[in-house]
């Protein structure tokens, strides 16, 4: 009966669908929440300066190691039981990181997180391909995509005004009732698929060592390259050998088993290829920029996370802005074209970000934020379509780690080379400015000699009046290069934009199959 059959279907493949995205979105934004409140949970847990970062980089190292093991791990435990152990376990980490005493206490629960939170994200993905057949894929890889777009965005934002409203602690207790619910929800709703302990035996176990150590120690070395001054830093050199050496050897050693943990072979798949490499170049663009943003904002401008979180808070509007827009273009064109719109939209948007001066703050900053939001969605959401809907049903599963793995892997490369652009072009930017502020120079000696003058008319010593003029011109031409040096790794990133929509055309059109008579 008609009426009964809509109920049926919500229930089926609609809601169990719904709470699974939920669980992404959590374990999304759990990436970027404590960017903007580091420094809060560092001087909340008496850590060391150089401990900090350690409270990002333990969750993305363990969630790198697990994502391209999700296809496995669906075969062995079902996708309902992995989402569910998943989510359980990410909840408890949660509450574990918010019960944190120490700084080392803290980096442990984070790896715990993120290594237990990381499968939910490719199998969601996975799971839109099975409850949505024919042209509703289009509604589910516009979800997936603007989730995979949105919640990284979103999270400084949220993380700010949380710390700032409530503490720091927060931050983790608040996923404690929604990852309840949605762990009881997963284990009620969803039947995808069997679990198969059977391919416990014969597993690739040397396989899952090689990839574990190889792609942990990349994100490490990626991660902490620019603080250590990269290659000369021993243990970095070191790493990035280990990180090397291991891959090559986890690549063949999956080439050559019978039982595989991760199918390379998906790569034989041009659409599959391309869109592994236009989701690094997204991962690159959606990262990187919610890394350098609040980073200008706070070290040039000096706001604080809340007001960090306000200012880019623009961004995931418009992202969500673009969803229902996106969806109704998809039903009527190429969804190629949408993809080329987005990407050169994002390259664009970086080209306007490329403008920016010392004295840009949010107003400034929204226009740019609006164009590079809006697009994300169109640039993001075709790539599941097209790079994972080309692939037959048994390979899907597997493809879909790599695939989330790529925008990862993006989001840590781009991340690290924005860090050494900017730690490099500063130091260019700023002796081409110090070069020109030499005596010869009469609008930077009128500048020193009228600050030296306000400073000797203070209790001291005309020498001290220099001596903070000199100090306060230096200070200036910092800020300068340093802003510059923002402007340089906005234009990098709108290269491998360039770079992305050039490739676009060489994908194949994904049509997605009539719905069967009777289907719901």
């Amino acid at each position: 009966m008609p009426g009964r059959a809509e109920p049926q279907s919500f229930l089926v493949s609609i809601l169990p669908f719904m709470v699974m995205c939920v669980g992404m979105f959590i374990a999304l934004l759990d990436i970027q929440i404590v960017a903007s409140s580091l420094q809060d949970i560092g001087g909340g847990l008496s850590a060391a300066q150089d401990q900090i970062g350690w409270v990002q980089t333990s969750y993305l190292v363990a969630e790198i190691i697990v994502i391209p093991l999700s296809g496995w791990l669906t075969r062995v435990f079902s996708t309902r039981w992995l989402f569910t152990i998943s989510a359980a376990g990410f909840t408890l980490a949660s509450m574990l990181c918010g019960f944190a005493w120490s700084i080392e206490s803290m980096i442990v629960f984070r790896a715990l997180q993120g290594l237990l939170g990381a499968s939910m994200i490719p199998t969601v993905f996975t799971s839109s391909f099975h409850y949505f057949q024919g042209p509703r894929r289009v509604y589910a890889a516009a979800v997936v995509g603007s989730i995979a777009s949105i919640a990284p965005t979103l999270g400084p934002v949220i993380g700010g005004w949380i710390t700032d409203t409530l503490s720091w602690h927060w931050l983790f207790y608040v996923n404690v009732i929604p990852g309840t619910i949605i762990t009881i929800l997963v284990a009620a709703l969803v039947k995808i698929d069997k679990a198969d302990p059977s391919l416990l035996k014969g597993a690739d176990y040397i396989g899952m060592v090689l990839m574990a150590v190889s792609l942990g120690t990349a994100e490490y070395v990626l991660e902490e390259g620019t603080r250590w001054n990269w290659f000369d830093d021993a243990t970095i050199r070191n790493g990035a050998i280990v990180a090397s050496v291991t891959m090559v050897l986890f690549v063949i050693r999956s080439l050559t088993y019978s039982q595989p943990v991760v199918d390379f072979r998906a790569f034989g798949n041009r659409n599959f290829a391309i869109g592994c490499f236009l989701s690094f170049v997204t991962g690159i663009g959606i990262f990187a920029t919610i890394y350098l943003t609040p980073l200008f904002l706070g070290y040039v401008r000096g706001y604080d996370a809340f007001q960090t979180g306000m200012a880019v808070f623009s961004t995931g509007v418009a992202s969500m802005v673009g969803v229902p827009v996106y969806i109704f273009l998809a039903k009527r064109f190429d969804t190629r074209w949408l993809m080329m719109f987005g990407l050169a939209s994002f390259g664009a948007s970086m080209w306007s970000f490329s403008a920016i001066t010392s004295q840009w703050g949010a107003a400034e900053l929204l226009i740019p934020q609006l164009f590079r939001g809006f697009p994300q969605v169109f640039a993001v959401a075709p790539s599941v379509n097209l790079g994972l809907g080309s692939l037959p049903p048994e390979r899907l599963k597997y493809a879909s780690g790599l695939f989330n793995t790529m925008r990862n892997l993006g989001g840590a490369v781009g991340i690290a080379i924005c860090g050494a652009i900017l730690n490099d072009r500063t130091n260019f930017h700023f002796l081409t400015i110090a070069s020109h502020l030499t005596p010869q120079n009469e609008a930077a000696m009128r500048l020193v000699d009228n600050v030296a003058l306000r400073y000797g008319q203070l209790p001291g010593a005309v020498a001290d009046g220099h001596t903070a003029s000199l100090k306060q011109l230096w200070s200036l031409a910092y800020r300068e290069a340093s802003t510059m040096a923002y402007a340089d790794a906005f234009l990098v990133i709108m290269a491998a934009f360039v770079v992305a929509t050039a490739l676009v055309p060489f994908l194949r059109n994904v049509t997605p199959k009539p719905l069967p008579p009777g289907a719901h």
